[in-house]
């Protein structure tokens, strides 16, 4: 990973260029006073840059770069790119990204552009090189963000288009060749040309749109694979690149994307006030922002999981975020919450967006650091304190590894290759979103049963060499595959330092990867498989296989059947300790038996003939195959057994009272960091197992079996003596 300075940097997008009136120094100064330590700057002005085509202003920031170093605050230089000058719009219509082939997105927004265009490539390399060559030597600038939340649209301009069809004639060869990959001679789509190819835009069939989807990601990755290179040949090694993600894009693999850049950096906005209470009995859908605090650890460990290291959160809310109608503002102690849970999670830098809440444009009402009055005020005053504490914790809390106690697996074919065939429903509409409902439904259930998630790539596990398949072959036979498959990862090496897998909704899979999750098995691992898992190939095809396939045989289950379930069925154990149960939601498969225990069952007429849950060893693992989407209660139950909680003392001092959670940590210095929060109006009060010093009042000791108290909305970075 790319060296950060130490400790957390801690600070906010600052953009002093849409200041109404000039008051650099205030800004500056209050930033100091409150603990910042970085600003992130210049990334959504191109037309501030360059006011016409070729006239360049680069000397506007110098002030605040200048003004940055000289009071010790590091400086994110970006670069404007996604978002165009009216004067290119102008000159260069057809730079327009289209929506539809041939209906261009209209310009006046963001992001409007064909990112392949070769005249925009032109004027976007010919502003990053002005403006990265004139500040990157800076010695405020540790790092570069290319661009902004790439991989917003799915780009269906015509040279996009022709750039797809030969990435299908290099991948496939012939369309032959595509023609038995895809199925095509349902409904008479066999091509006998690539001329024949259609546009993306009435396409029914999932093969071709998990291919597109694959490819949109891929331009993403290109796109700012391109830009960092451009800046490396610039920029002294010292100096970082990133780009910072919106993990909810559709064009975005960031898996991939990442892997081109120095670390990771990602924008989780979140719902606060109530939402962040504990216990929490809601289920609320999730969108680009996310609601209840086990989401916050979701997006966390999301981030983390893009490069499995620390990552740098580049924004997130300072006041109510979304708009004019969606103001709800955090309650005091909640923005030090959320800050102390994504560093618990990883994170080596907080900063929010933005310092100053804007005057006019869209986001007027994205409520900043400072109100509209510019007079600091209650976020100002809890910010500062936070900031305060990041200051004084040091590099005791500098690029903290979580700990894990399950492994999940996520899939972006999988999630693609559930948006084009839906399993859930939303209301009467197929749900696009039914990948990350399941993964969800998982994940929560850990964080209720107070589990820490390290989620895990199937790209990080096994590179499959290609996923050109014919049906029925294996690959590395003649059915037109190139490439060899290797694991990534030891499943051995997995089992023993993620001795829990759970593996929900893996629709689209390998060969090698179905059977490296066997092998994990085997060598001791406890694979849990959920619902639409092991049953389709990499071409998004159903397997000719039982199901689940290549892992029937291991998990003791087969199923041919599933239904929908349009109201969640009562589930109740019947062999392992599972609690009272819970609910199956959203789908059942229709498990049937073949050597695995029965651990859950359906309160049904119907449904009752099939279990829930079953569980089968395997070598010198185990694997469990849950056929439903777990409402929280069953999901939780199913993670309590799995992980029980007599393994860990720290769980075990939190379990109660239900709004309290511990994040532990190794440090960069070896040291054991537990960060208890209390999610509550209540006070709170948790045991701790072993003697800690609070690292935020470094004279207070707290003796192994003494209480450590928590007032509303409170948290304790605690220090294993």
């Amino acid at each position: 990973m790319h060296p950060l300075p130490r400790p957390v940097l801690f600070g906010a997008a600052y953009y002093h260029e849409y200041q109404p009136s000039p008051r650099l120094e205030t800004d500056l100064d209050l930033m100091v006073e409150a603990g910042f330590s970085v600003i992130r700057v210049g990334e959504s002005t191109w037309s501030t840059w360059e006011p016409e085509d070729g006239v360049l202003d680069l000397e506007w920031l110098a002030p605040v770069v200048d003004g940055a170093h000289e009071r010790g605050i590091h400086v994110v230089l970006g670069t404007p790119t996604y978002a165009v000058p009216p004067w290119l719009a102008r000159r260069y219509p057809e730079i327009a990204g289209e929506r539809a082939t041939g209906a261009r997105i209209g310009w006046g927004a963001r992001q409007e552009v064909d990112l392949t265009h070769a005249a925009f490539r032109f004027h976007a390399e010919r502003i990053i090189r002005a403006v990265v060559g004139r500040y990157v030597d800076h010695p405020a600038v540790i790092g570069v963000q290319v661009d902004n939340e790439p991989g917003l649209h799915l780009l269906h301009n015509h040279g996009v288009f022709e750039q797809f069809v030969d990435d299908l004639r290099h991948t496939y060869g012939d369309v032959g060749t595509l023609n038995e990959a895809w199925g095509l001679t349902y409904w008479s789509h066999r091509l006998s040309t690539w001329a024949d190819l259609w546009t993306p835009d009435g396409n029914a069939q999932p093969q071709y749109d998990l291919a597109w989807r694959r490819f949109q990601a891929r331009l993403t990755t290109e796109f700012i694979d391109w830009q960092a290179r451009i800046v490396r040949e610039i920029a002294p090694p010292e100096v970082f690149v990133t780009t910072c993600l919106s993990y909810t894009r559709p064009a975005l693999d960031d898996r991939a994307l990442t892997a081109t850049l120095d670390v990771t950096a990602g924008n989780p906005y979140y719902a606060m006030q109530d939402s962040l209470g504990l216990p929490d009995t809601t289920v609320a859908p999730q969108g680009w922002t996310t609601s209840g605090t086990w989401s916050i650890f979701h997006s966390a460990d999301r981030m983390f999981s893009s490069r499995q290291e620390p990552f740098l959160v580049t924004e997130t809310n300072a006041g109510a975020i979304g708009g004019p109608a969606m103001n709800y503002p955090a309650y005091d102690g909640q923005w030090r919450q959320v800050a102390w849970a994504m560093i618990a999670r990883g994170a080596q830098m907080i900063e929010y967006w933005n310092w100053h809440t804007l005057h006019y444009g869209t986001e007027t009402y994205w409520v900043g650091v400072l109100p509209h009055d510019q007079v600091p005020g209650r976020v100002y005053e809890q910010l500062a304190a936070l900031g305060a504490e990041i200051t004084g914790a040091g590099d005791l809390v500098a690029g903290l590894v979580p700990d894990a106690g399950v492994g999940l697996l996520y899939s972006h074919a999988s999630k693609w290759g559930l948006a084009a065939q839906p399993a859930l429903t939303r209301g009467s509409e197929p749900d696009q979103g039914s990948y990350e409902r399941i993964v969800e439904a998982f994940y929560r259930g850990a964080f209720d049963a107070r589990v820490p998630v390290r989620i895990v790539h199937d790209t990080q596990l096994v590179d499959d060499g290609s996923h050109v398949t014919i049906l029925g072959e294996e690959p590395g036979s003649d059915g037109g595959t190139t490439g060899d498959a290797s694991d990534l990862m030891d499943p051995v090496e997995v089992a023993r330092t993620l001795p829990v897998l759970l593996v929900p909704a893996l629709y689209v899979a390998s060969d090698h990867l179905l059977d490296w999750l066997g092998r994990y098995a085997e060598a001791g691992g406890h694979l849990v498989l959920g619902p639409r898992s092991a049953y389709a190939d990499t071409e998004a095809r159903a397997r000719l296989e039982v199901k689940p396939a290549r892992l029937a045989e291991a998990a003791g289950v087969t199923y041919q059947e599933f239904t929908n379930l349009d109201e969640p069925v009562v589930v109740h154990a019947s062999g392992a300790d599972l609690g009272s149960g819970g609910h199956a939601t959203g789908w059942a498969d229709g498990l049937v038996v073949a050597g695995a225990e029965v651990l859950a069952r359906y309160e049904h007429p119907h449904l009752g003939t099939w279990p829930a849950v079953v569980t089968a060893s395997h070598g010198a693992g185990r694997v469990t195959t849950v056929g439903t989407v777990p409402d929280p209660e069953l999901s939780r139950s199913l993670v309590s057994w799995l992980v029980p909680v007599d393994q860990d003392a720290w769980r075990a001092a939190a379990v109660e009272p239900g709004s309290v959670t511990v994040s532990s940590a190794t440090s960069a210095q070896g040291r054991r960091v537990r960060v208890v929060h209390n999610w509550s109006w209540d006070p709170a009060t948790v045991v701790v197992p072993c003697t800690v010093r609070d690292a935020l009042s470094a004279d207070v000791v707290v003796e192994g079996g003494h209480e450590v108290t928590l007032g509303p909305w409170d948290v304790r970075v605690l220090v294993e003596e």
